[in-house]
This record gives structure tokens, C-alpha cells and sequence, in this order.
């Protein structure tokens, strides 16, 4: 049998080791896992009881069309229900967005170092990739507009972004729609937006308003603490939506998914704990770097990339024989750099105290 041959180059997804393995191999009674960004304290203790209140419906198939979490979401943000969209978390609807609008031969433009899903579901369906380069760790939205010819579809851009934790500002934004030929889609992917304390960040719903050509992502994995449950969103013009709908499988999310995120998007005072606590966890985490040196990436989500000055890859090993799980930057493509998630006070103090021993163990890149 042969499959497409544009996808025999796509690499497999390889999860990183569950804790519970890396205990038993590295023989540690405890493991911080401080490389997925997820919320360190957990989901609402309403969205928790809305799960154990599913419980004895298992059996039966979930809302197909979400409709109470879509009428939720359409108050809180003041648009129409047929302007939202759920998939099994966002990276469902990118890949229902790669699905509904790709061509073979079609080009899309992404940042050269951004959320690796842009480009992996935009190769599936046979689009050709441009991959702008950062400018200094941030989406260098000029340059993503100048390289717009008559084959583009769509434009990723990823605010704050990952790996890299850097934000673009309303005003910057604002400026790069209207740039944009209207029948260019723009995806706005905002999954750390609530994690925000910055009057600069985009209000992606305000230019919706004078972009149909704009469409935004959320999702429930990161600070409302669902990503075991697998539920995002998108947000965008209902015609938009319309055909990103038209490639949607059935009861793509799941009754105790939409019941969770329907309990968890209105427990305002948990999200905001939440963001406060990650404030001072990156104030905490930036004033130890800088203490011992190292530079940083501004942080707008809830994690933050570092140079650390030696080989990622030895770094990422000796703080993991410590218990530490980080993102290396040698599997980003930054060879000094490690992505560590904002953690608990006493998780960011152990990992600094970690990651101080293994600065002194491997000696500085030259």
C-alpha cells in the first residue's frame, strides 16, 4: 500500500516519557514535569464536579454541536453562535482549518520557529510551507506580509508564541490586517491569551469586527486546566466558520469535555488566581536568570525560553536525572535554549535550585 507521497517525510509525534516511567528508569520518588505547559494547579473544582456529574451518561454520545458551551462562549464574547467552532483542542480545528482551505500547491506562511501543527496538517494536505524567519524571538509580521504572492490560502500567526513565549501587540497587528488582501485567512492562534497582563495584547475580537479574514484560536488545555480532556476553539466570520464546519467529524468533543469547559469558563476567580500566580512565578523565574546571567525571551504565556549558555541537549539530561523535565532547545532548534513551563513556588524553586547544580556540572558553549 502506498500513502501520499508528500507525507512519507513527516515525522511521527513522539510524547515525551510519562512521569511514572522517568521515576522508574531514573529511580526518583519524585518528578516535576515542567515541559507542557500546563496548568500547574489543576482545573476548577466546578469544572471537576461537572465531570463526576457526567459520569452516568458515558453511554450516551455528547451535544454534537456543543450547543450550550457555544452559547456561553457567544454571550461572554459577544458574537454569534455560528461564528464558534469546537474541535477536539485547537489543534483540531487547525487541522479542520488545513482541511477546509488547502489545495495541493497552495502556500501558506508561518514563523520559521512557531506551534509545529501550522505546517505539519498544512503538509498533509499538500500546501507548500514559507517559514519566516523571528526577529529576535518574535513574529516578524512585515516580512510574513511581503512574502504574500496569488497562491497564498493562510497565515499562522501564534500570540504569544511558542517555543518562544514572545507577544506581537495590538497596534503591530492591527497594521498586518491591513496589509492583508481580504481573501487571505489570518489564524490568530491565542492559546495562552487569559495568561495576559498587558494592556499592549491584541484584542483579536475587535479586529474580527473589520476583518472577516481573521479567525481566532482558545483553547481549554492551558490555564482553564483541561488537557487531558482535549477541547478548543475558534472564533471567527460565520462564513468562516461555515466551511471549516463542512470538514468537522461528528461528536468530535466529548460530554465531559464541553461539561468541564462549560464549568471552568465560569469560574472567573479560579482563572484569575490562576494568572496571578503565573505573574510572579515569571517574575520569580526572570529575577534568578538574571541573577545567574542568563538571558531570556520576554514571557506573555505561562512559560519561558532561556539561554543557557551550553549544549541544551546536556542540560535537558542533567536536569532530568534531578527530577526535571524541561523542553530542550535542541528539538526547537535552539541549541543553548531550554522552554521551561511556569510552575507552582515551591515546583520554580526547585527547579532553579536544579538548574543552578547542573550550570555548575557542564561547562559554557564556546
Amino acid at each position: 500500500m502506498q500513502p501520499k507521497k508528500h507525507i512519507v517525510h513527516l515525522p511521527v509525534y513522539q510524547p515525551g516519557k510519562p512521569i511514572e516511567e522517568v521515576k522508574k528508569e531514573l529511580g526518583l520518588s519524585e518528578v516535576i514535569k515542567l515541559a507542557s505547559n500546563e496548568n500547574p494547579f489543576g482545573s476548577s473544582p466546578k469544572a471537576q464536579e461537572a465531570i463526576v456529574a457526567e459520569l452516568s451518561n458515558t453511554s450516551i454520545y455528547p451535544d454534537g454541536g456543543a450547543v450550550q458551551l457555544t452559547a456561553e462562549l457567544a454571550q461572554r464574547f459577544d458574537v454569534n453562535p455560528d461564528q464558534i467552532i469546537f474541535g477536539a483542542g485547537s489543534d483540531e480545528v487547525i487541522l479542520m482549518i488545513a482541511r477546509a482551505f488547502f489545495e495541493q500547491g497552495d502556500e501558506t506562511i508561518m514563523a520559521s520557529h512557531t506551534f509545529p501543527q501550522y505546517k505539519h496538517n498544512a503538509e498533509i494536505e499538500g500546501a507548500v510551507c514559507i517559514e519566516v524567519p523571528l526577529n529576535d524571538g518574535t513574529h516578524d509580521l512585515d516580512a510574513m506580509a511581503s512574502r504574500i504572492t496569488d497562491k497564498t490560502k493562510v497565515i499562522w500567526v501564534c500570540n504569544p508564541n511558542n517555543p518562544t513565549g514572545t507577544m506581537v501587540t495590538h497596534a503591530e497587528m492591527e497594521q498586518f490586517m491591513s496589509k492583508i488582501p481580504s481573501h487571505v485567512l489570518v489564524v490568530l492562534d491565542e492559546a495562552y491569551a487569559e495568561y495576559n497582563m498587558t494592556a499592549e495584547y491584541p484584542d483579536g475580537f475587535a479586529l474580527m469586527k473589520n476583518y472577516k479574514n481573521l479567525i481566532l484560536l482558545r483553547t481549554f488545555s492551558k490555564i482553564y486546566g483541561l488537557a487531558s480532556l482535549r477541547i478548543g476553539y475558534g472564533i471567527g466570520h460565520a462564513d468562516v466558520i461555515r466551511s471549516v464546519n463542512q470538514v468537522r467529524e461528528p461528536f468530535n468533543t466529548s460530554r465531559f469535555g464541553q461539561a468541564a469547559a462549560l464549568a471552568a469558563v465560569q469560574d472567573e476567580a479560579f482563572i484569575q488566581q490562576c494568572r496571578e500566580a503565573n505573574a510572579k512565578g515569571i517574575t520569580y523565574l526572570t529575577s534568578q536568570f538574571s541573577e545567574m546571567g542568563l538571558s531570556y525571551f520576554p514571557a506573555y504565556g505561562n512559560f519561558i525560553m532561556v539561554d543557557v549558555g551550553r549544549p541544551a541537549g546536556q542540560v535537558f539530561d542533567g536536569l532530568l536525572r534531578k527530577g526535571i523535565i524541561v523542553r530542550g532547545g535542541h528539538q526547537l532548534d535552539f541549541p543553548t535554549k531550554i522552554r521551561v513551563t511556569v510552575g507552582s513556588q515551591e515546583q520554580n524553586e526547585k527547579f532553579i535550585q536544579a538548574l543552578a547544580s547542573v550550570l555548575a556540572e557542564v561547562p559554557v558553549q564556546a
